[in-house]
């Protein structure tokens, strides 16, 4: 499948799509807390999906169970909600898409549980920043490449390793569109940005080294040396000299 540059009416349909997801993210954010489990928070958002009138784009997806990726310290992505309850000085990636009107909206970030660690403090500001500096390399006429070079720059030069084996990708009446888009590589390369296409950012950055394995539940990501992660993701609109981020209130 090649790359879809979306009409002004699909676009109209993953704007809709994203507000949704951002209030519903903007809920579970306010619902993190020292004693509360992984497995509550998806009851939040499945709650706030019925509120909303929309459905998860994870739940059933190649049989994931839940309707969030709930990853706590060392897990990077694909953290299985459970009995597990946050304590303060954890941080917690919250991954989430929902469907509405068969249009996607994807977006994730990572909070601290109460205080957390001055190195957490700096691994959560980057990873931040190295999302901001993808999303403001996504120009029209700009290559692909140019976005993945951005995130990794921005990630390395503050001492954190960006992760290799998990990367963005297209997005809209699918979840997983054409292209992926790594979060490292050459500024120039690549296919050109054209108006109109549509995709999810999600810079994964590591306190340690890039290397990650899987857990036996064989969904749960965590870094190979134990190392915290953290995890950003916005879903964009190529837009002119400015992309239009979807997955905003």
């Amino acid at each position: 499948m090649g790359i879809i540059v979306k009409s002004p009416r699909e676009l109209e349909g993953m704007r809709k799509a994203g507000k949704i997801t951002a209030a519903i993210l903007d809920t579970l954010r306010s619902e993190v807390r020292p004693g509360i489990t992984t497995s509550m928070l998806d009851d939040v958002a499945v709650r706030e999906l019925e509120r909303h009138g929309a459905v998860s784009s994870f739940k059933g997806y190649r049989g994931y169970p839940n309707s969030v990726c709930a990853s706590i310290n060392e897990q990077l992505v694909h953290g299985i909600p459970g009995e597990r309850k946050l304590k303060e000085g954890d941080i917690i990636s919250i991954d989430f898409a929902s469907v509405y009107e068969g249009f996607h909206g994807d977006a994730a970030f990572t909070v601290g549980v109460g205080e957390i660690s001055a190195e957490a403090e700096r691994l959560l500001a980057t990873t931040e920043g190295a999302l901001k500096a993808g999303i403001s390399a996504a120009r029209e006429g700009a290559h692909l490449g140019d976005i993945s070079a951005a995130i990794q720059e921005y990630g390395e030069s503050r001492e954190f390793s960006v992760v290799r084996e998990y990367v963005g990708h297209g997005i809209g009446r699918e979840m997983h569109e054409d292209p992926q888009i790594p979060n490292f590589g050459s500024p120039g390369q690549g296919p050109v940005l054209k108006r109109g296409m549509t995709m999810a950012l999600e810079p994964m950055v590591n306190a340690g080294g890039w290397r990650t394995k899987v857990l036996p539940d064989q969904w749960t990501v965590v870094t190979a040396d134990g190392s915290l992660s953290a995890h950003f993701e916005n879903s964009i609109a190529i837009a002119g000299d400015q992309a239009e981020i979807l997955t905003l209130l």
